[in-house]
């Protein structure tokens, strides 16, 4: 189902936007019985951004706040389970309170913040929702004070800036127009332009489910148009900008990384032909000394010891085949030897 996958991306979302200003975990396990809270946010006392980038979400999470994002219109029993969840919390709070003999304050008592794409004046009503336009927006439903349950429908939201980030967990035309305008501001801020890795990544999830089940609805199949737009325009953006910050950085880059390359290169290379020369230099050597031995031990045995003048004719007999120089160390004289080789090395250079 690709409830799940908008599931799974409106926790990444809320975390990403909501981390900068305190303590986020999701499905957090509560103790009455294996179930989860999508979203649970504690304020930092000292956050490192302004909450008011957030709009409207940035005056939810001024306390603790639960948040429980539907990508299907909400049931009555969905927001009942949600609040048996939120109740289950306040126990907890409770009981700590009472060990440590601590009074609560129910103004810091978690609310809980049901996002939902649409929701019918019935189910409102069943509620005995009210609302406050004064202070809030339109589309903001509050339970009774001491539910600490509030209610946002999402399609009832007003356009505007203090709004995107929760019409961004929108259906339909709602969440294209807030895609947009979101993609409009990360321009100009590194910030939000990490929220639209995102939603791009959300793109990837629902086309690659379009390809696998086929099962994608009329207004994914929209959205990954609009998000598949968006994203082709930010890989032009990138690549007229890599264009020409890739030729300045290519070049000053380039230069010191060729060095630094090509000292590594070089000393891998040098190794590897220095291996391969030094194998072969090393057979040669070691023929050398191997021939050096023999014919001194030759000369030692017909001539009692290897004196100077022997010794200058030892290099000239190496250069020859063993098969060539064995026979004339048994058979030549010491003066027939120094006189051939004597003669031999007249001629070397």
């Amino acid at each position: 189902m690709t409830r799940f996958i908008h599931d799974q991306f409106a926790k990444q979302y809320l975390t990403e936007l909501l981390t900068p200003y305190g303590q986020v975990e999701t499905s957090k396990d509560i103790t009455a019985e294996v179930r989860q809270i999508d979203v649970l946010f504690i304020p930092s006392p000292q956050p490192t951004q302004s909450l008011d980038i957030l709009g409207i979400l940035g005056r939810m999470v001024t306390n603790y706040a639960i948040f429980e994002p539907f990508r299907n219109a909400v049931t009555k029993s969905e927001i009942r389970s949600c609040m048996g969840k939120l109740f289950d919390i306040h126990a907890d709070i409770e009981r700590q309170s009472n060990r440590n003999n601590n009074r609560i304050n129910e103004a810091e008592l978690p609310r809980l913040w049901i996002f939902s794409p649409t929701a019918s004046a019935e189910l409102l009503a069943s509620f005995n929702t009210t609302v406050d336009e004064e202070n809030w927006v339109k589309g903001i439903y509050f339970l009774g004070e001491g539910l600490k349950t509030i209610i946002i429908a999402i399609h009832q939201l007003p356009n505007t800036p203090e709004t995107l980030f929760l019409r961004i967990l929108g259906k339909g035309k709602v969440q294209r127009q807030a895609v947009e305008e979101l993609e409009a501001l990360a321009n100009h801020s590194p910030f939000l332009a990490d929220i639209i890795q995102l939603v791009n990544n959300l793109i990837a999830v629902l086309s690659a489910r379009q390809r696998q089940e086929h099962d994608i609805d009329k207004d994914d199949q929209e959205l990954i148009m609009k998000l598949s737009e968006i994203y082709q325009q930010q890989l032009e953006e990138l690549k007229k900008q890599g264009l020409q910050e890739g030729r300045q950085e290519g070049r000053q880059e380039g230069r010191q990384e060729g060095r630094q390359e090509g000292r590594q290169e070089g000393r891998q290379e040098g190794r590897q032909e220095g291996r391969q020369e030094g194998r072969q230099e090393g057979r040669q050597e070691g023929i050398e000394r191997e021939r050096r031995a023999m014919i001194e031990s030759i000369m030692e045995v017909r001539f009692g010891q290897v004196d100077s003048q022997l010794q200058t004719i030892i290099n000239p007999i190496i250069a020859m085949g063993r098969e060539e120089f064995t026979p004339l160390l048994l058979q030549l004289s010491r003066e027939e030897l120094l006189a051939r080789f004597t003669q031999y090395n007249s001629f070397e250079p």
